[in-house]
């Protein structure tokens, strides 16, 4: 009769964490009932049937451990290195201890009379070493013969230990069989003694682990694979961090431009990185002062995440700033931005917004490549400035790329971001964000207004990065605050 705890389960579906404790708790009680039936069985050493069903108790006692901690893994997952690194480490040529290895497989038993030397097998045995059920029973001395190389000398010193020193074997060693089959057997057994004390059998149960072995080496493997990996994530993170906060500017508080005078913009940005257990990817921000006095305002989003985006995005921001220190206007500079990307030896999609602003006249020229436009904020509301066209940088060889102007008022704020503002994954709602006119209207910084938005759209609980960044024109004779 199927169990009730899988009887309305779907075929193929993972346990959940409650139905494991409900296992685990099951196994221990289990463990109990066998542990009484094994102390109410009253044998003195004189019985085979005795000696044999004490054994099988002893074997599902081990059984029903490894299980249990087969179903605590299961249920808090693979261990860490950390733990790993705690957990003693077994002694050189030690055999596993048969609590953690001993699971389902073929069982046999044997008696060996030391006052004969005569030997008693089970038919089980037999097939687990392969023998011809005709042929009598190896004795002790001609039970090595079956052992690989390496493990008789652990054999020996097992059956050794147990007749001189009476003690009980537990331990582990490779048989090859006659087919040339090698099986991995547990052992377990104890010296029988007779009136005076003396050693006169050695009784033992044995148990083919060899499907255990392969299963727990293939949970081992995938075990060292995912600590491989998780490594090399933390080394991928940390080398995107790197890059990154190599390229863009101080993501907290105000900008500063080295020549700010007093047509200079108010300026504040920030980096939000995604959560901690979240790949980097390839958004930036930039606030760049040229050399003719005007200003490079620009934020974008690379596709992808790890070094090989962040490099990329690196050289994209580069390659924007030379080219807005020679004069390029956003349009073309989109325009050749595009070109670099496609020509770049690791295919990638971006999107961007370009925008250079002209103090002397209060200007905007500005441009975009699949982005979401700026915000432009005024006299307590807001709206979105119309976005000229552009495609995606990368996308399309040989892209044209509009160019929209904008003559911005004194206390105008302008709010550039990329996608993946809000938590969650969800793209930055702009009604959302234009919602904020009118406590921007009433904030003294730039710096300030920036906080405003990260409260509004949250500081954590991201998939992806995201970017913000504020650009305020202040009255000419009002010094800026930083």
């Amino acid at each position: 009769m199927p169990s009730h705890l899988s009887a309305d389960r779907p075929a193929g579906q993972p346990p959940g964490r409650g139905p494991v404790d409900t296992l685990i708790t099951q196994t221990r009680r289990l463990k109990g009932d066998v542990d009484a039936v094994r102390r109410d069985a009253q044998d003195d050493g004189s019985d085979p049937q005795g000696r044999w069903q004490r054994a099988l108790c002893d074997l599902a006692l081990h059984q029903l451990d490894d299980l249990h901690a087969h179903l605590a893994q299961l249920r808090d997952g693979p261990t860490s290195e950390a733990e790993n690194a705690q957990a003693p480490a077994p002694a050189p040529g030690a055999a596993p201890a048969a609590h953690r290895d001993a699971l389902i497989g073929p069982v046999g038993s044997a008696e060996w009379n030391l006052l004969t030397d005569e030997a008693v097998w089970s038919a089980e045995l037999y097939r687990i070493l392969g023998r011809d059920p005709a042929a009598p029973p190896l004795t002790l001395d001609e039970l090595p013969s079956l052992v690989v190389e390496e493990d008789r000398r652990t054999l020996t010193a097992m059956v050794t230990d147990c007749l001189v020193d009476a003690r009980p074997i537990d331990g582990e060693f490779r048989v090859v069989r006659p087919d040339g089959v090698v099986r991995a057997v547990h052992m377990m057994g104890e010296p029988v003694v007779d009136a005076d004390g003396s050693t006169c059998a050695m009784w033992a149960v044995l148990r083919d682990v060899s499907d255990l072995r392969r299963g727990r080496q293939e949970v081992s493997e995938t075990q060292e694979s995912l600590r491989r990996h998780r490594r090399a994530a933390r080394t991928e993170h940390r080398l995107t961090a790197e890059v990154q906060e190599a390229v863009l500017p101080p993501g907290r508080g105000a900008l500063r431009l080295p020549r700010r005078g007093p047509s200079c913009l108010d300026l504040s940005a920030r980096h939000l990185p995604a959560d901690a257990n979240s790949p980097i990817g390839g958004d930036w921000y930039d606030a760049l002062e040229l050399s003719d006095g005007e200003t490079l305002l620009s934020v974008g989003d690379l596709t992808g995440h790890g070094p090989a985006v962040a490099s990329t995005m690196a050289m994209m921001l580069g390659a924007l700033r030379g080219m807005a220190m020679a004069g390029t206007r956003p349009a073309q500079l989109l325009s050749w931005l595009n070109q670099l990307l496609d020509a770049n030896a690791q295919p990638a999609l971006g999107s961007a917004v370009c925008c250079r602003y002209l103090p002397d006249r209060r200007t905007l020229l500005w441009a975009q490549a699949g982005h979401p436009a700026p915000l432009l904020f005024r006299d307590g509301t807001g709206r979105r400035l119309t976005s000229p066209d552009g495609v995606l940088l990368g996308a399309t060889p040989g892209a044209v790329y509009g160019q929209a102007e904008e003559t911005l008022e004194v206390g105008d704020l302008l709010l550039l971001h990329t996608d993946g503002l809000l938590p969650g994954g969800a793209p930055a709602d702009p009604d959302r964000l234009l919602g904020l006119a009118p406590r921007l209207n009433g904030a003294p910084t730039a710096q300030d207004c920036v906080r405003m938005v990260v409260e509004e759209c949250g500081e954590r609980g991201r998939e992806d990065d995201a970017c913000v960044l504020v650009a305020r024109v202040p009255a000419p004779d009002r010094p800026l605050t930083s």
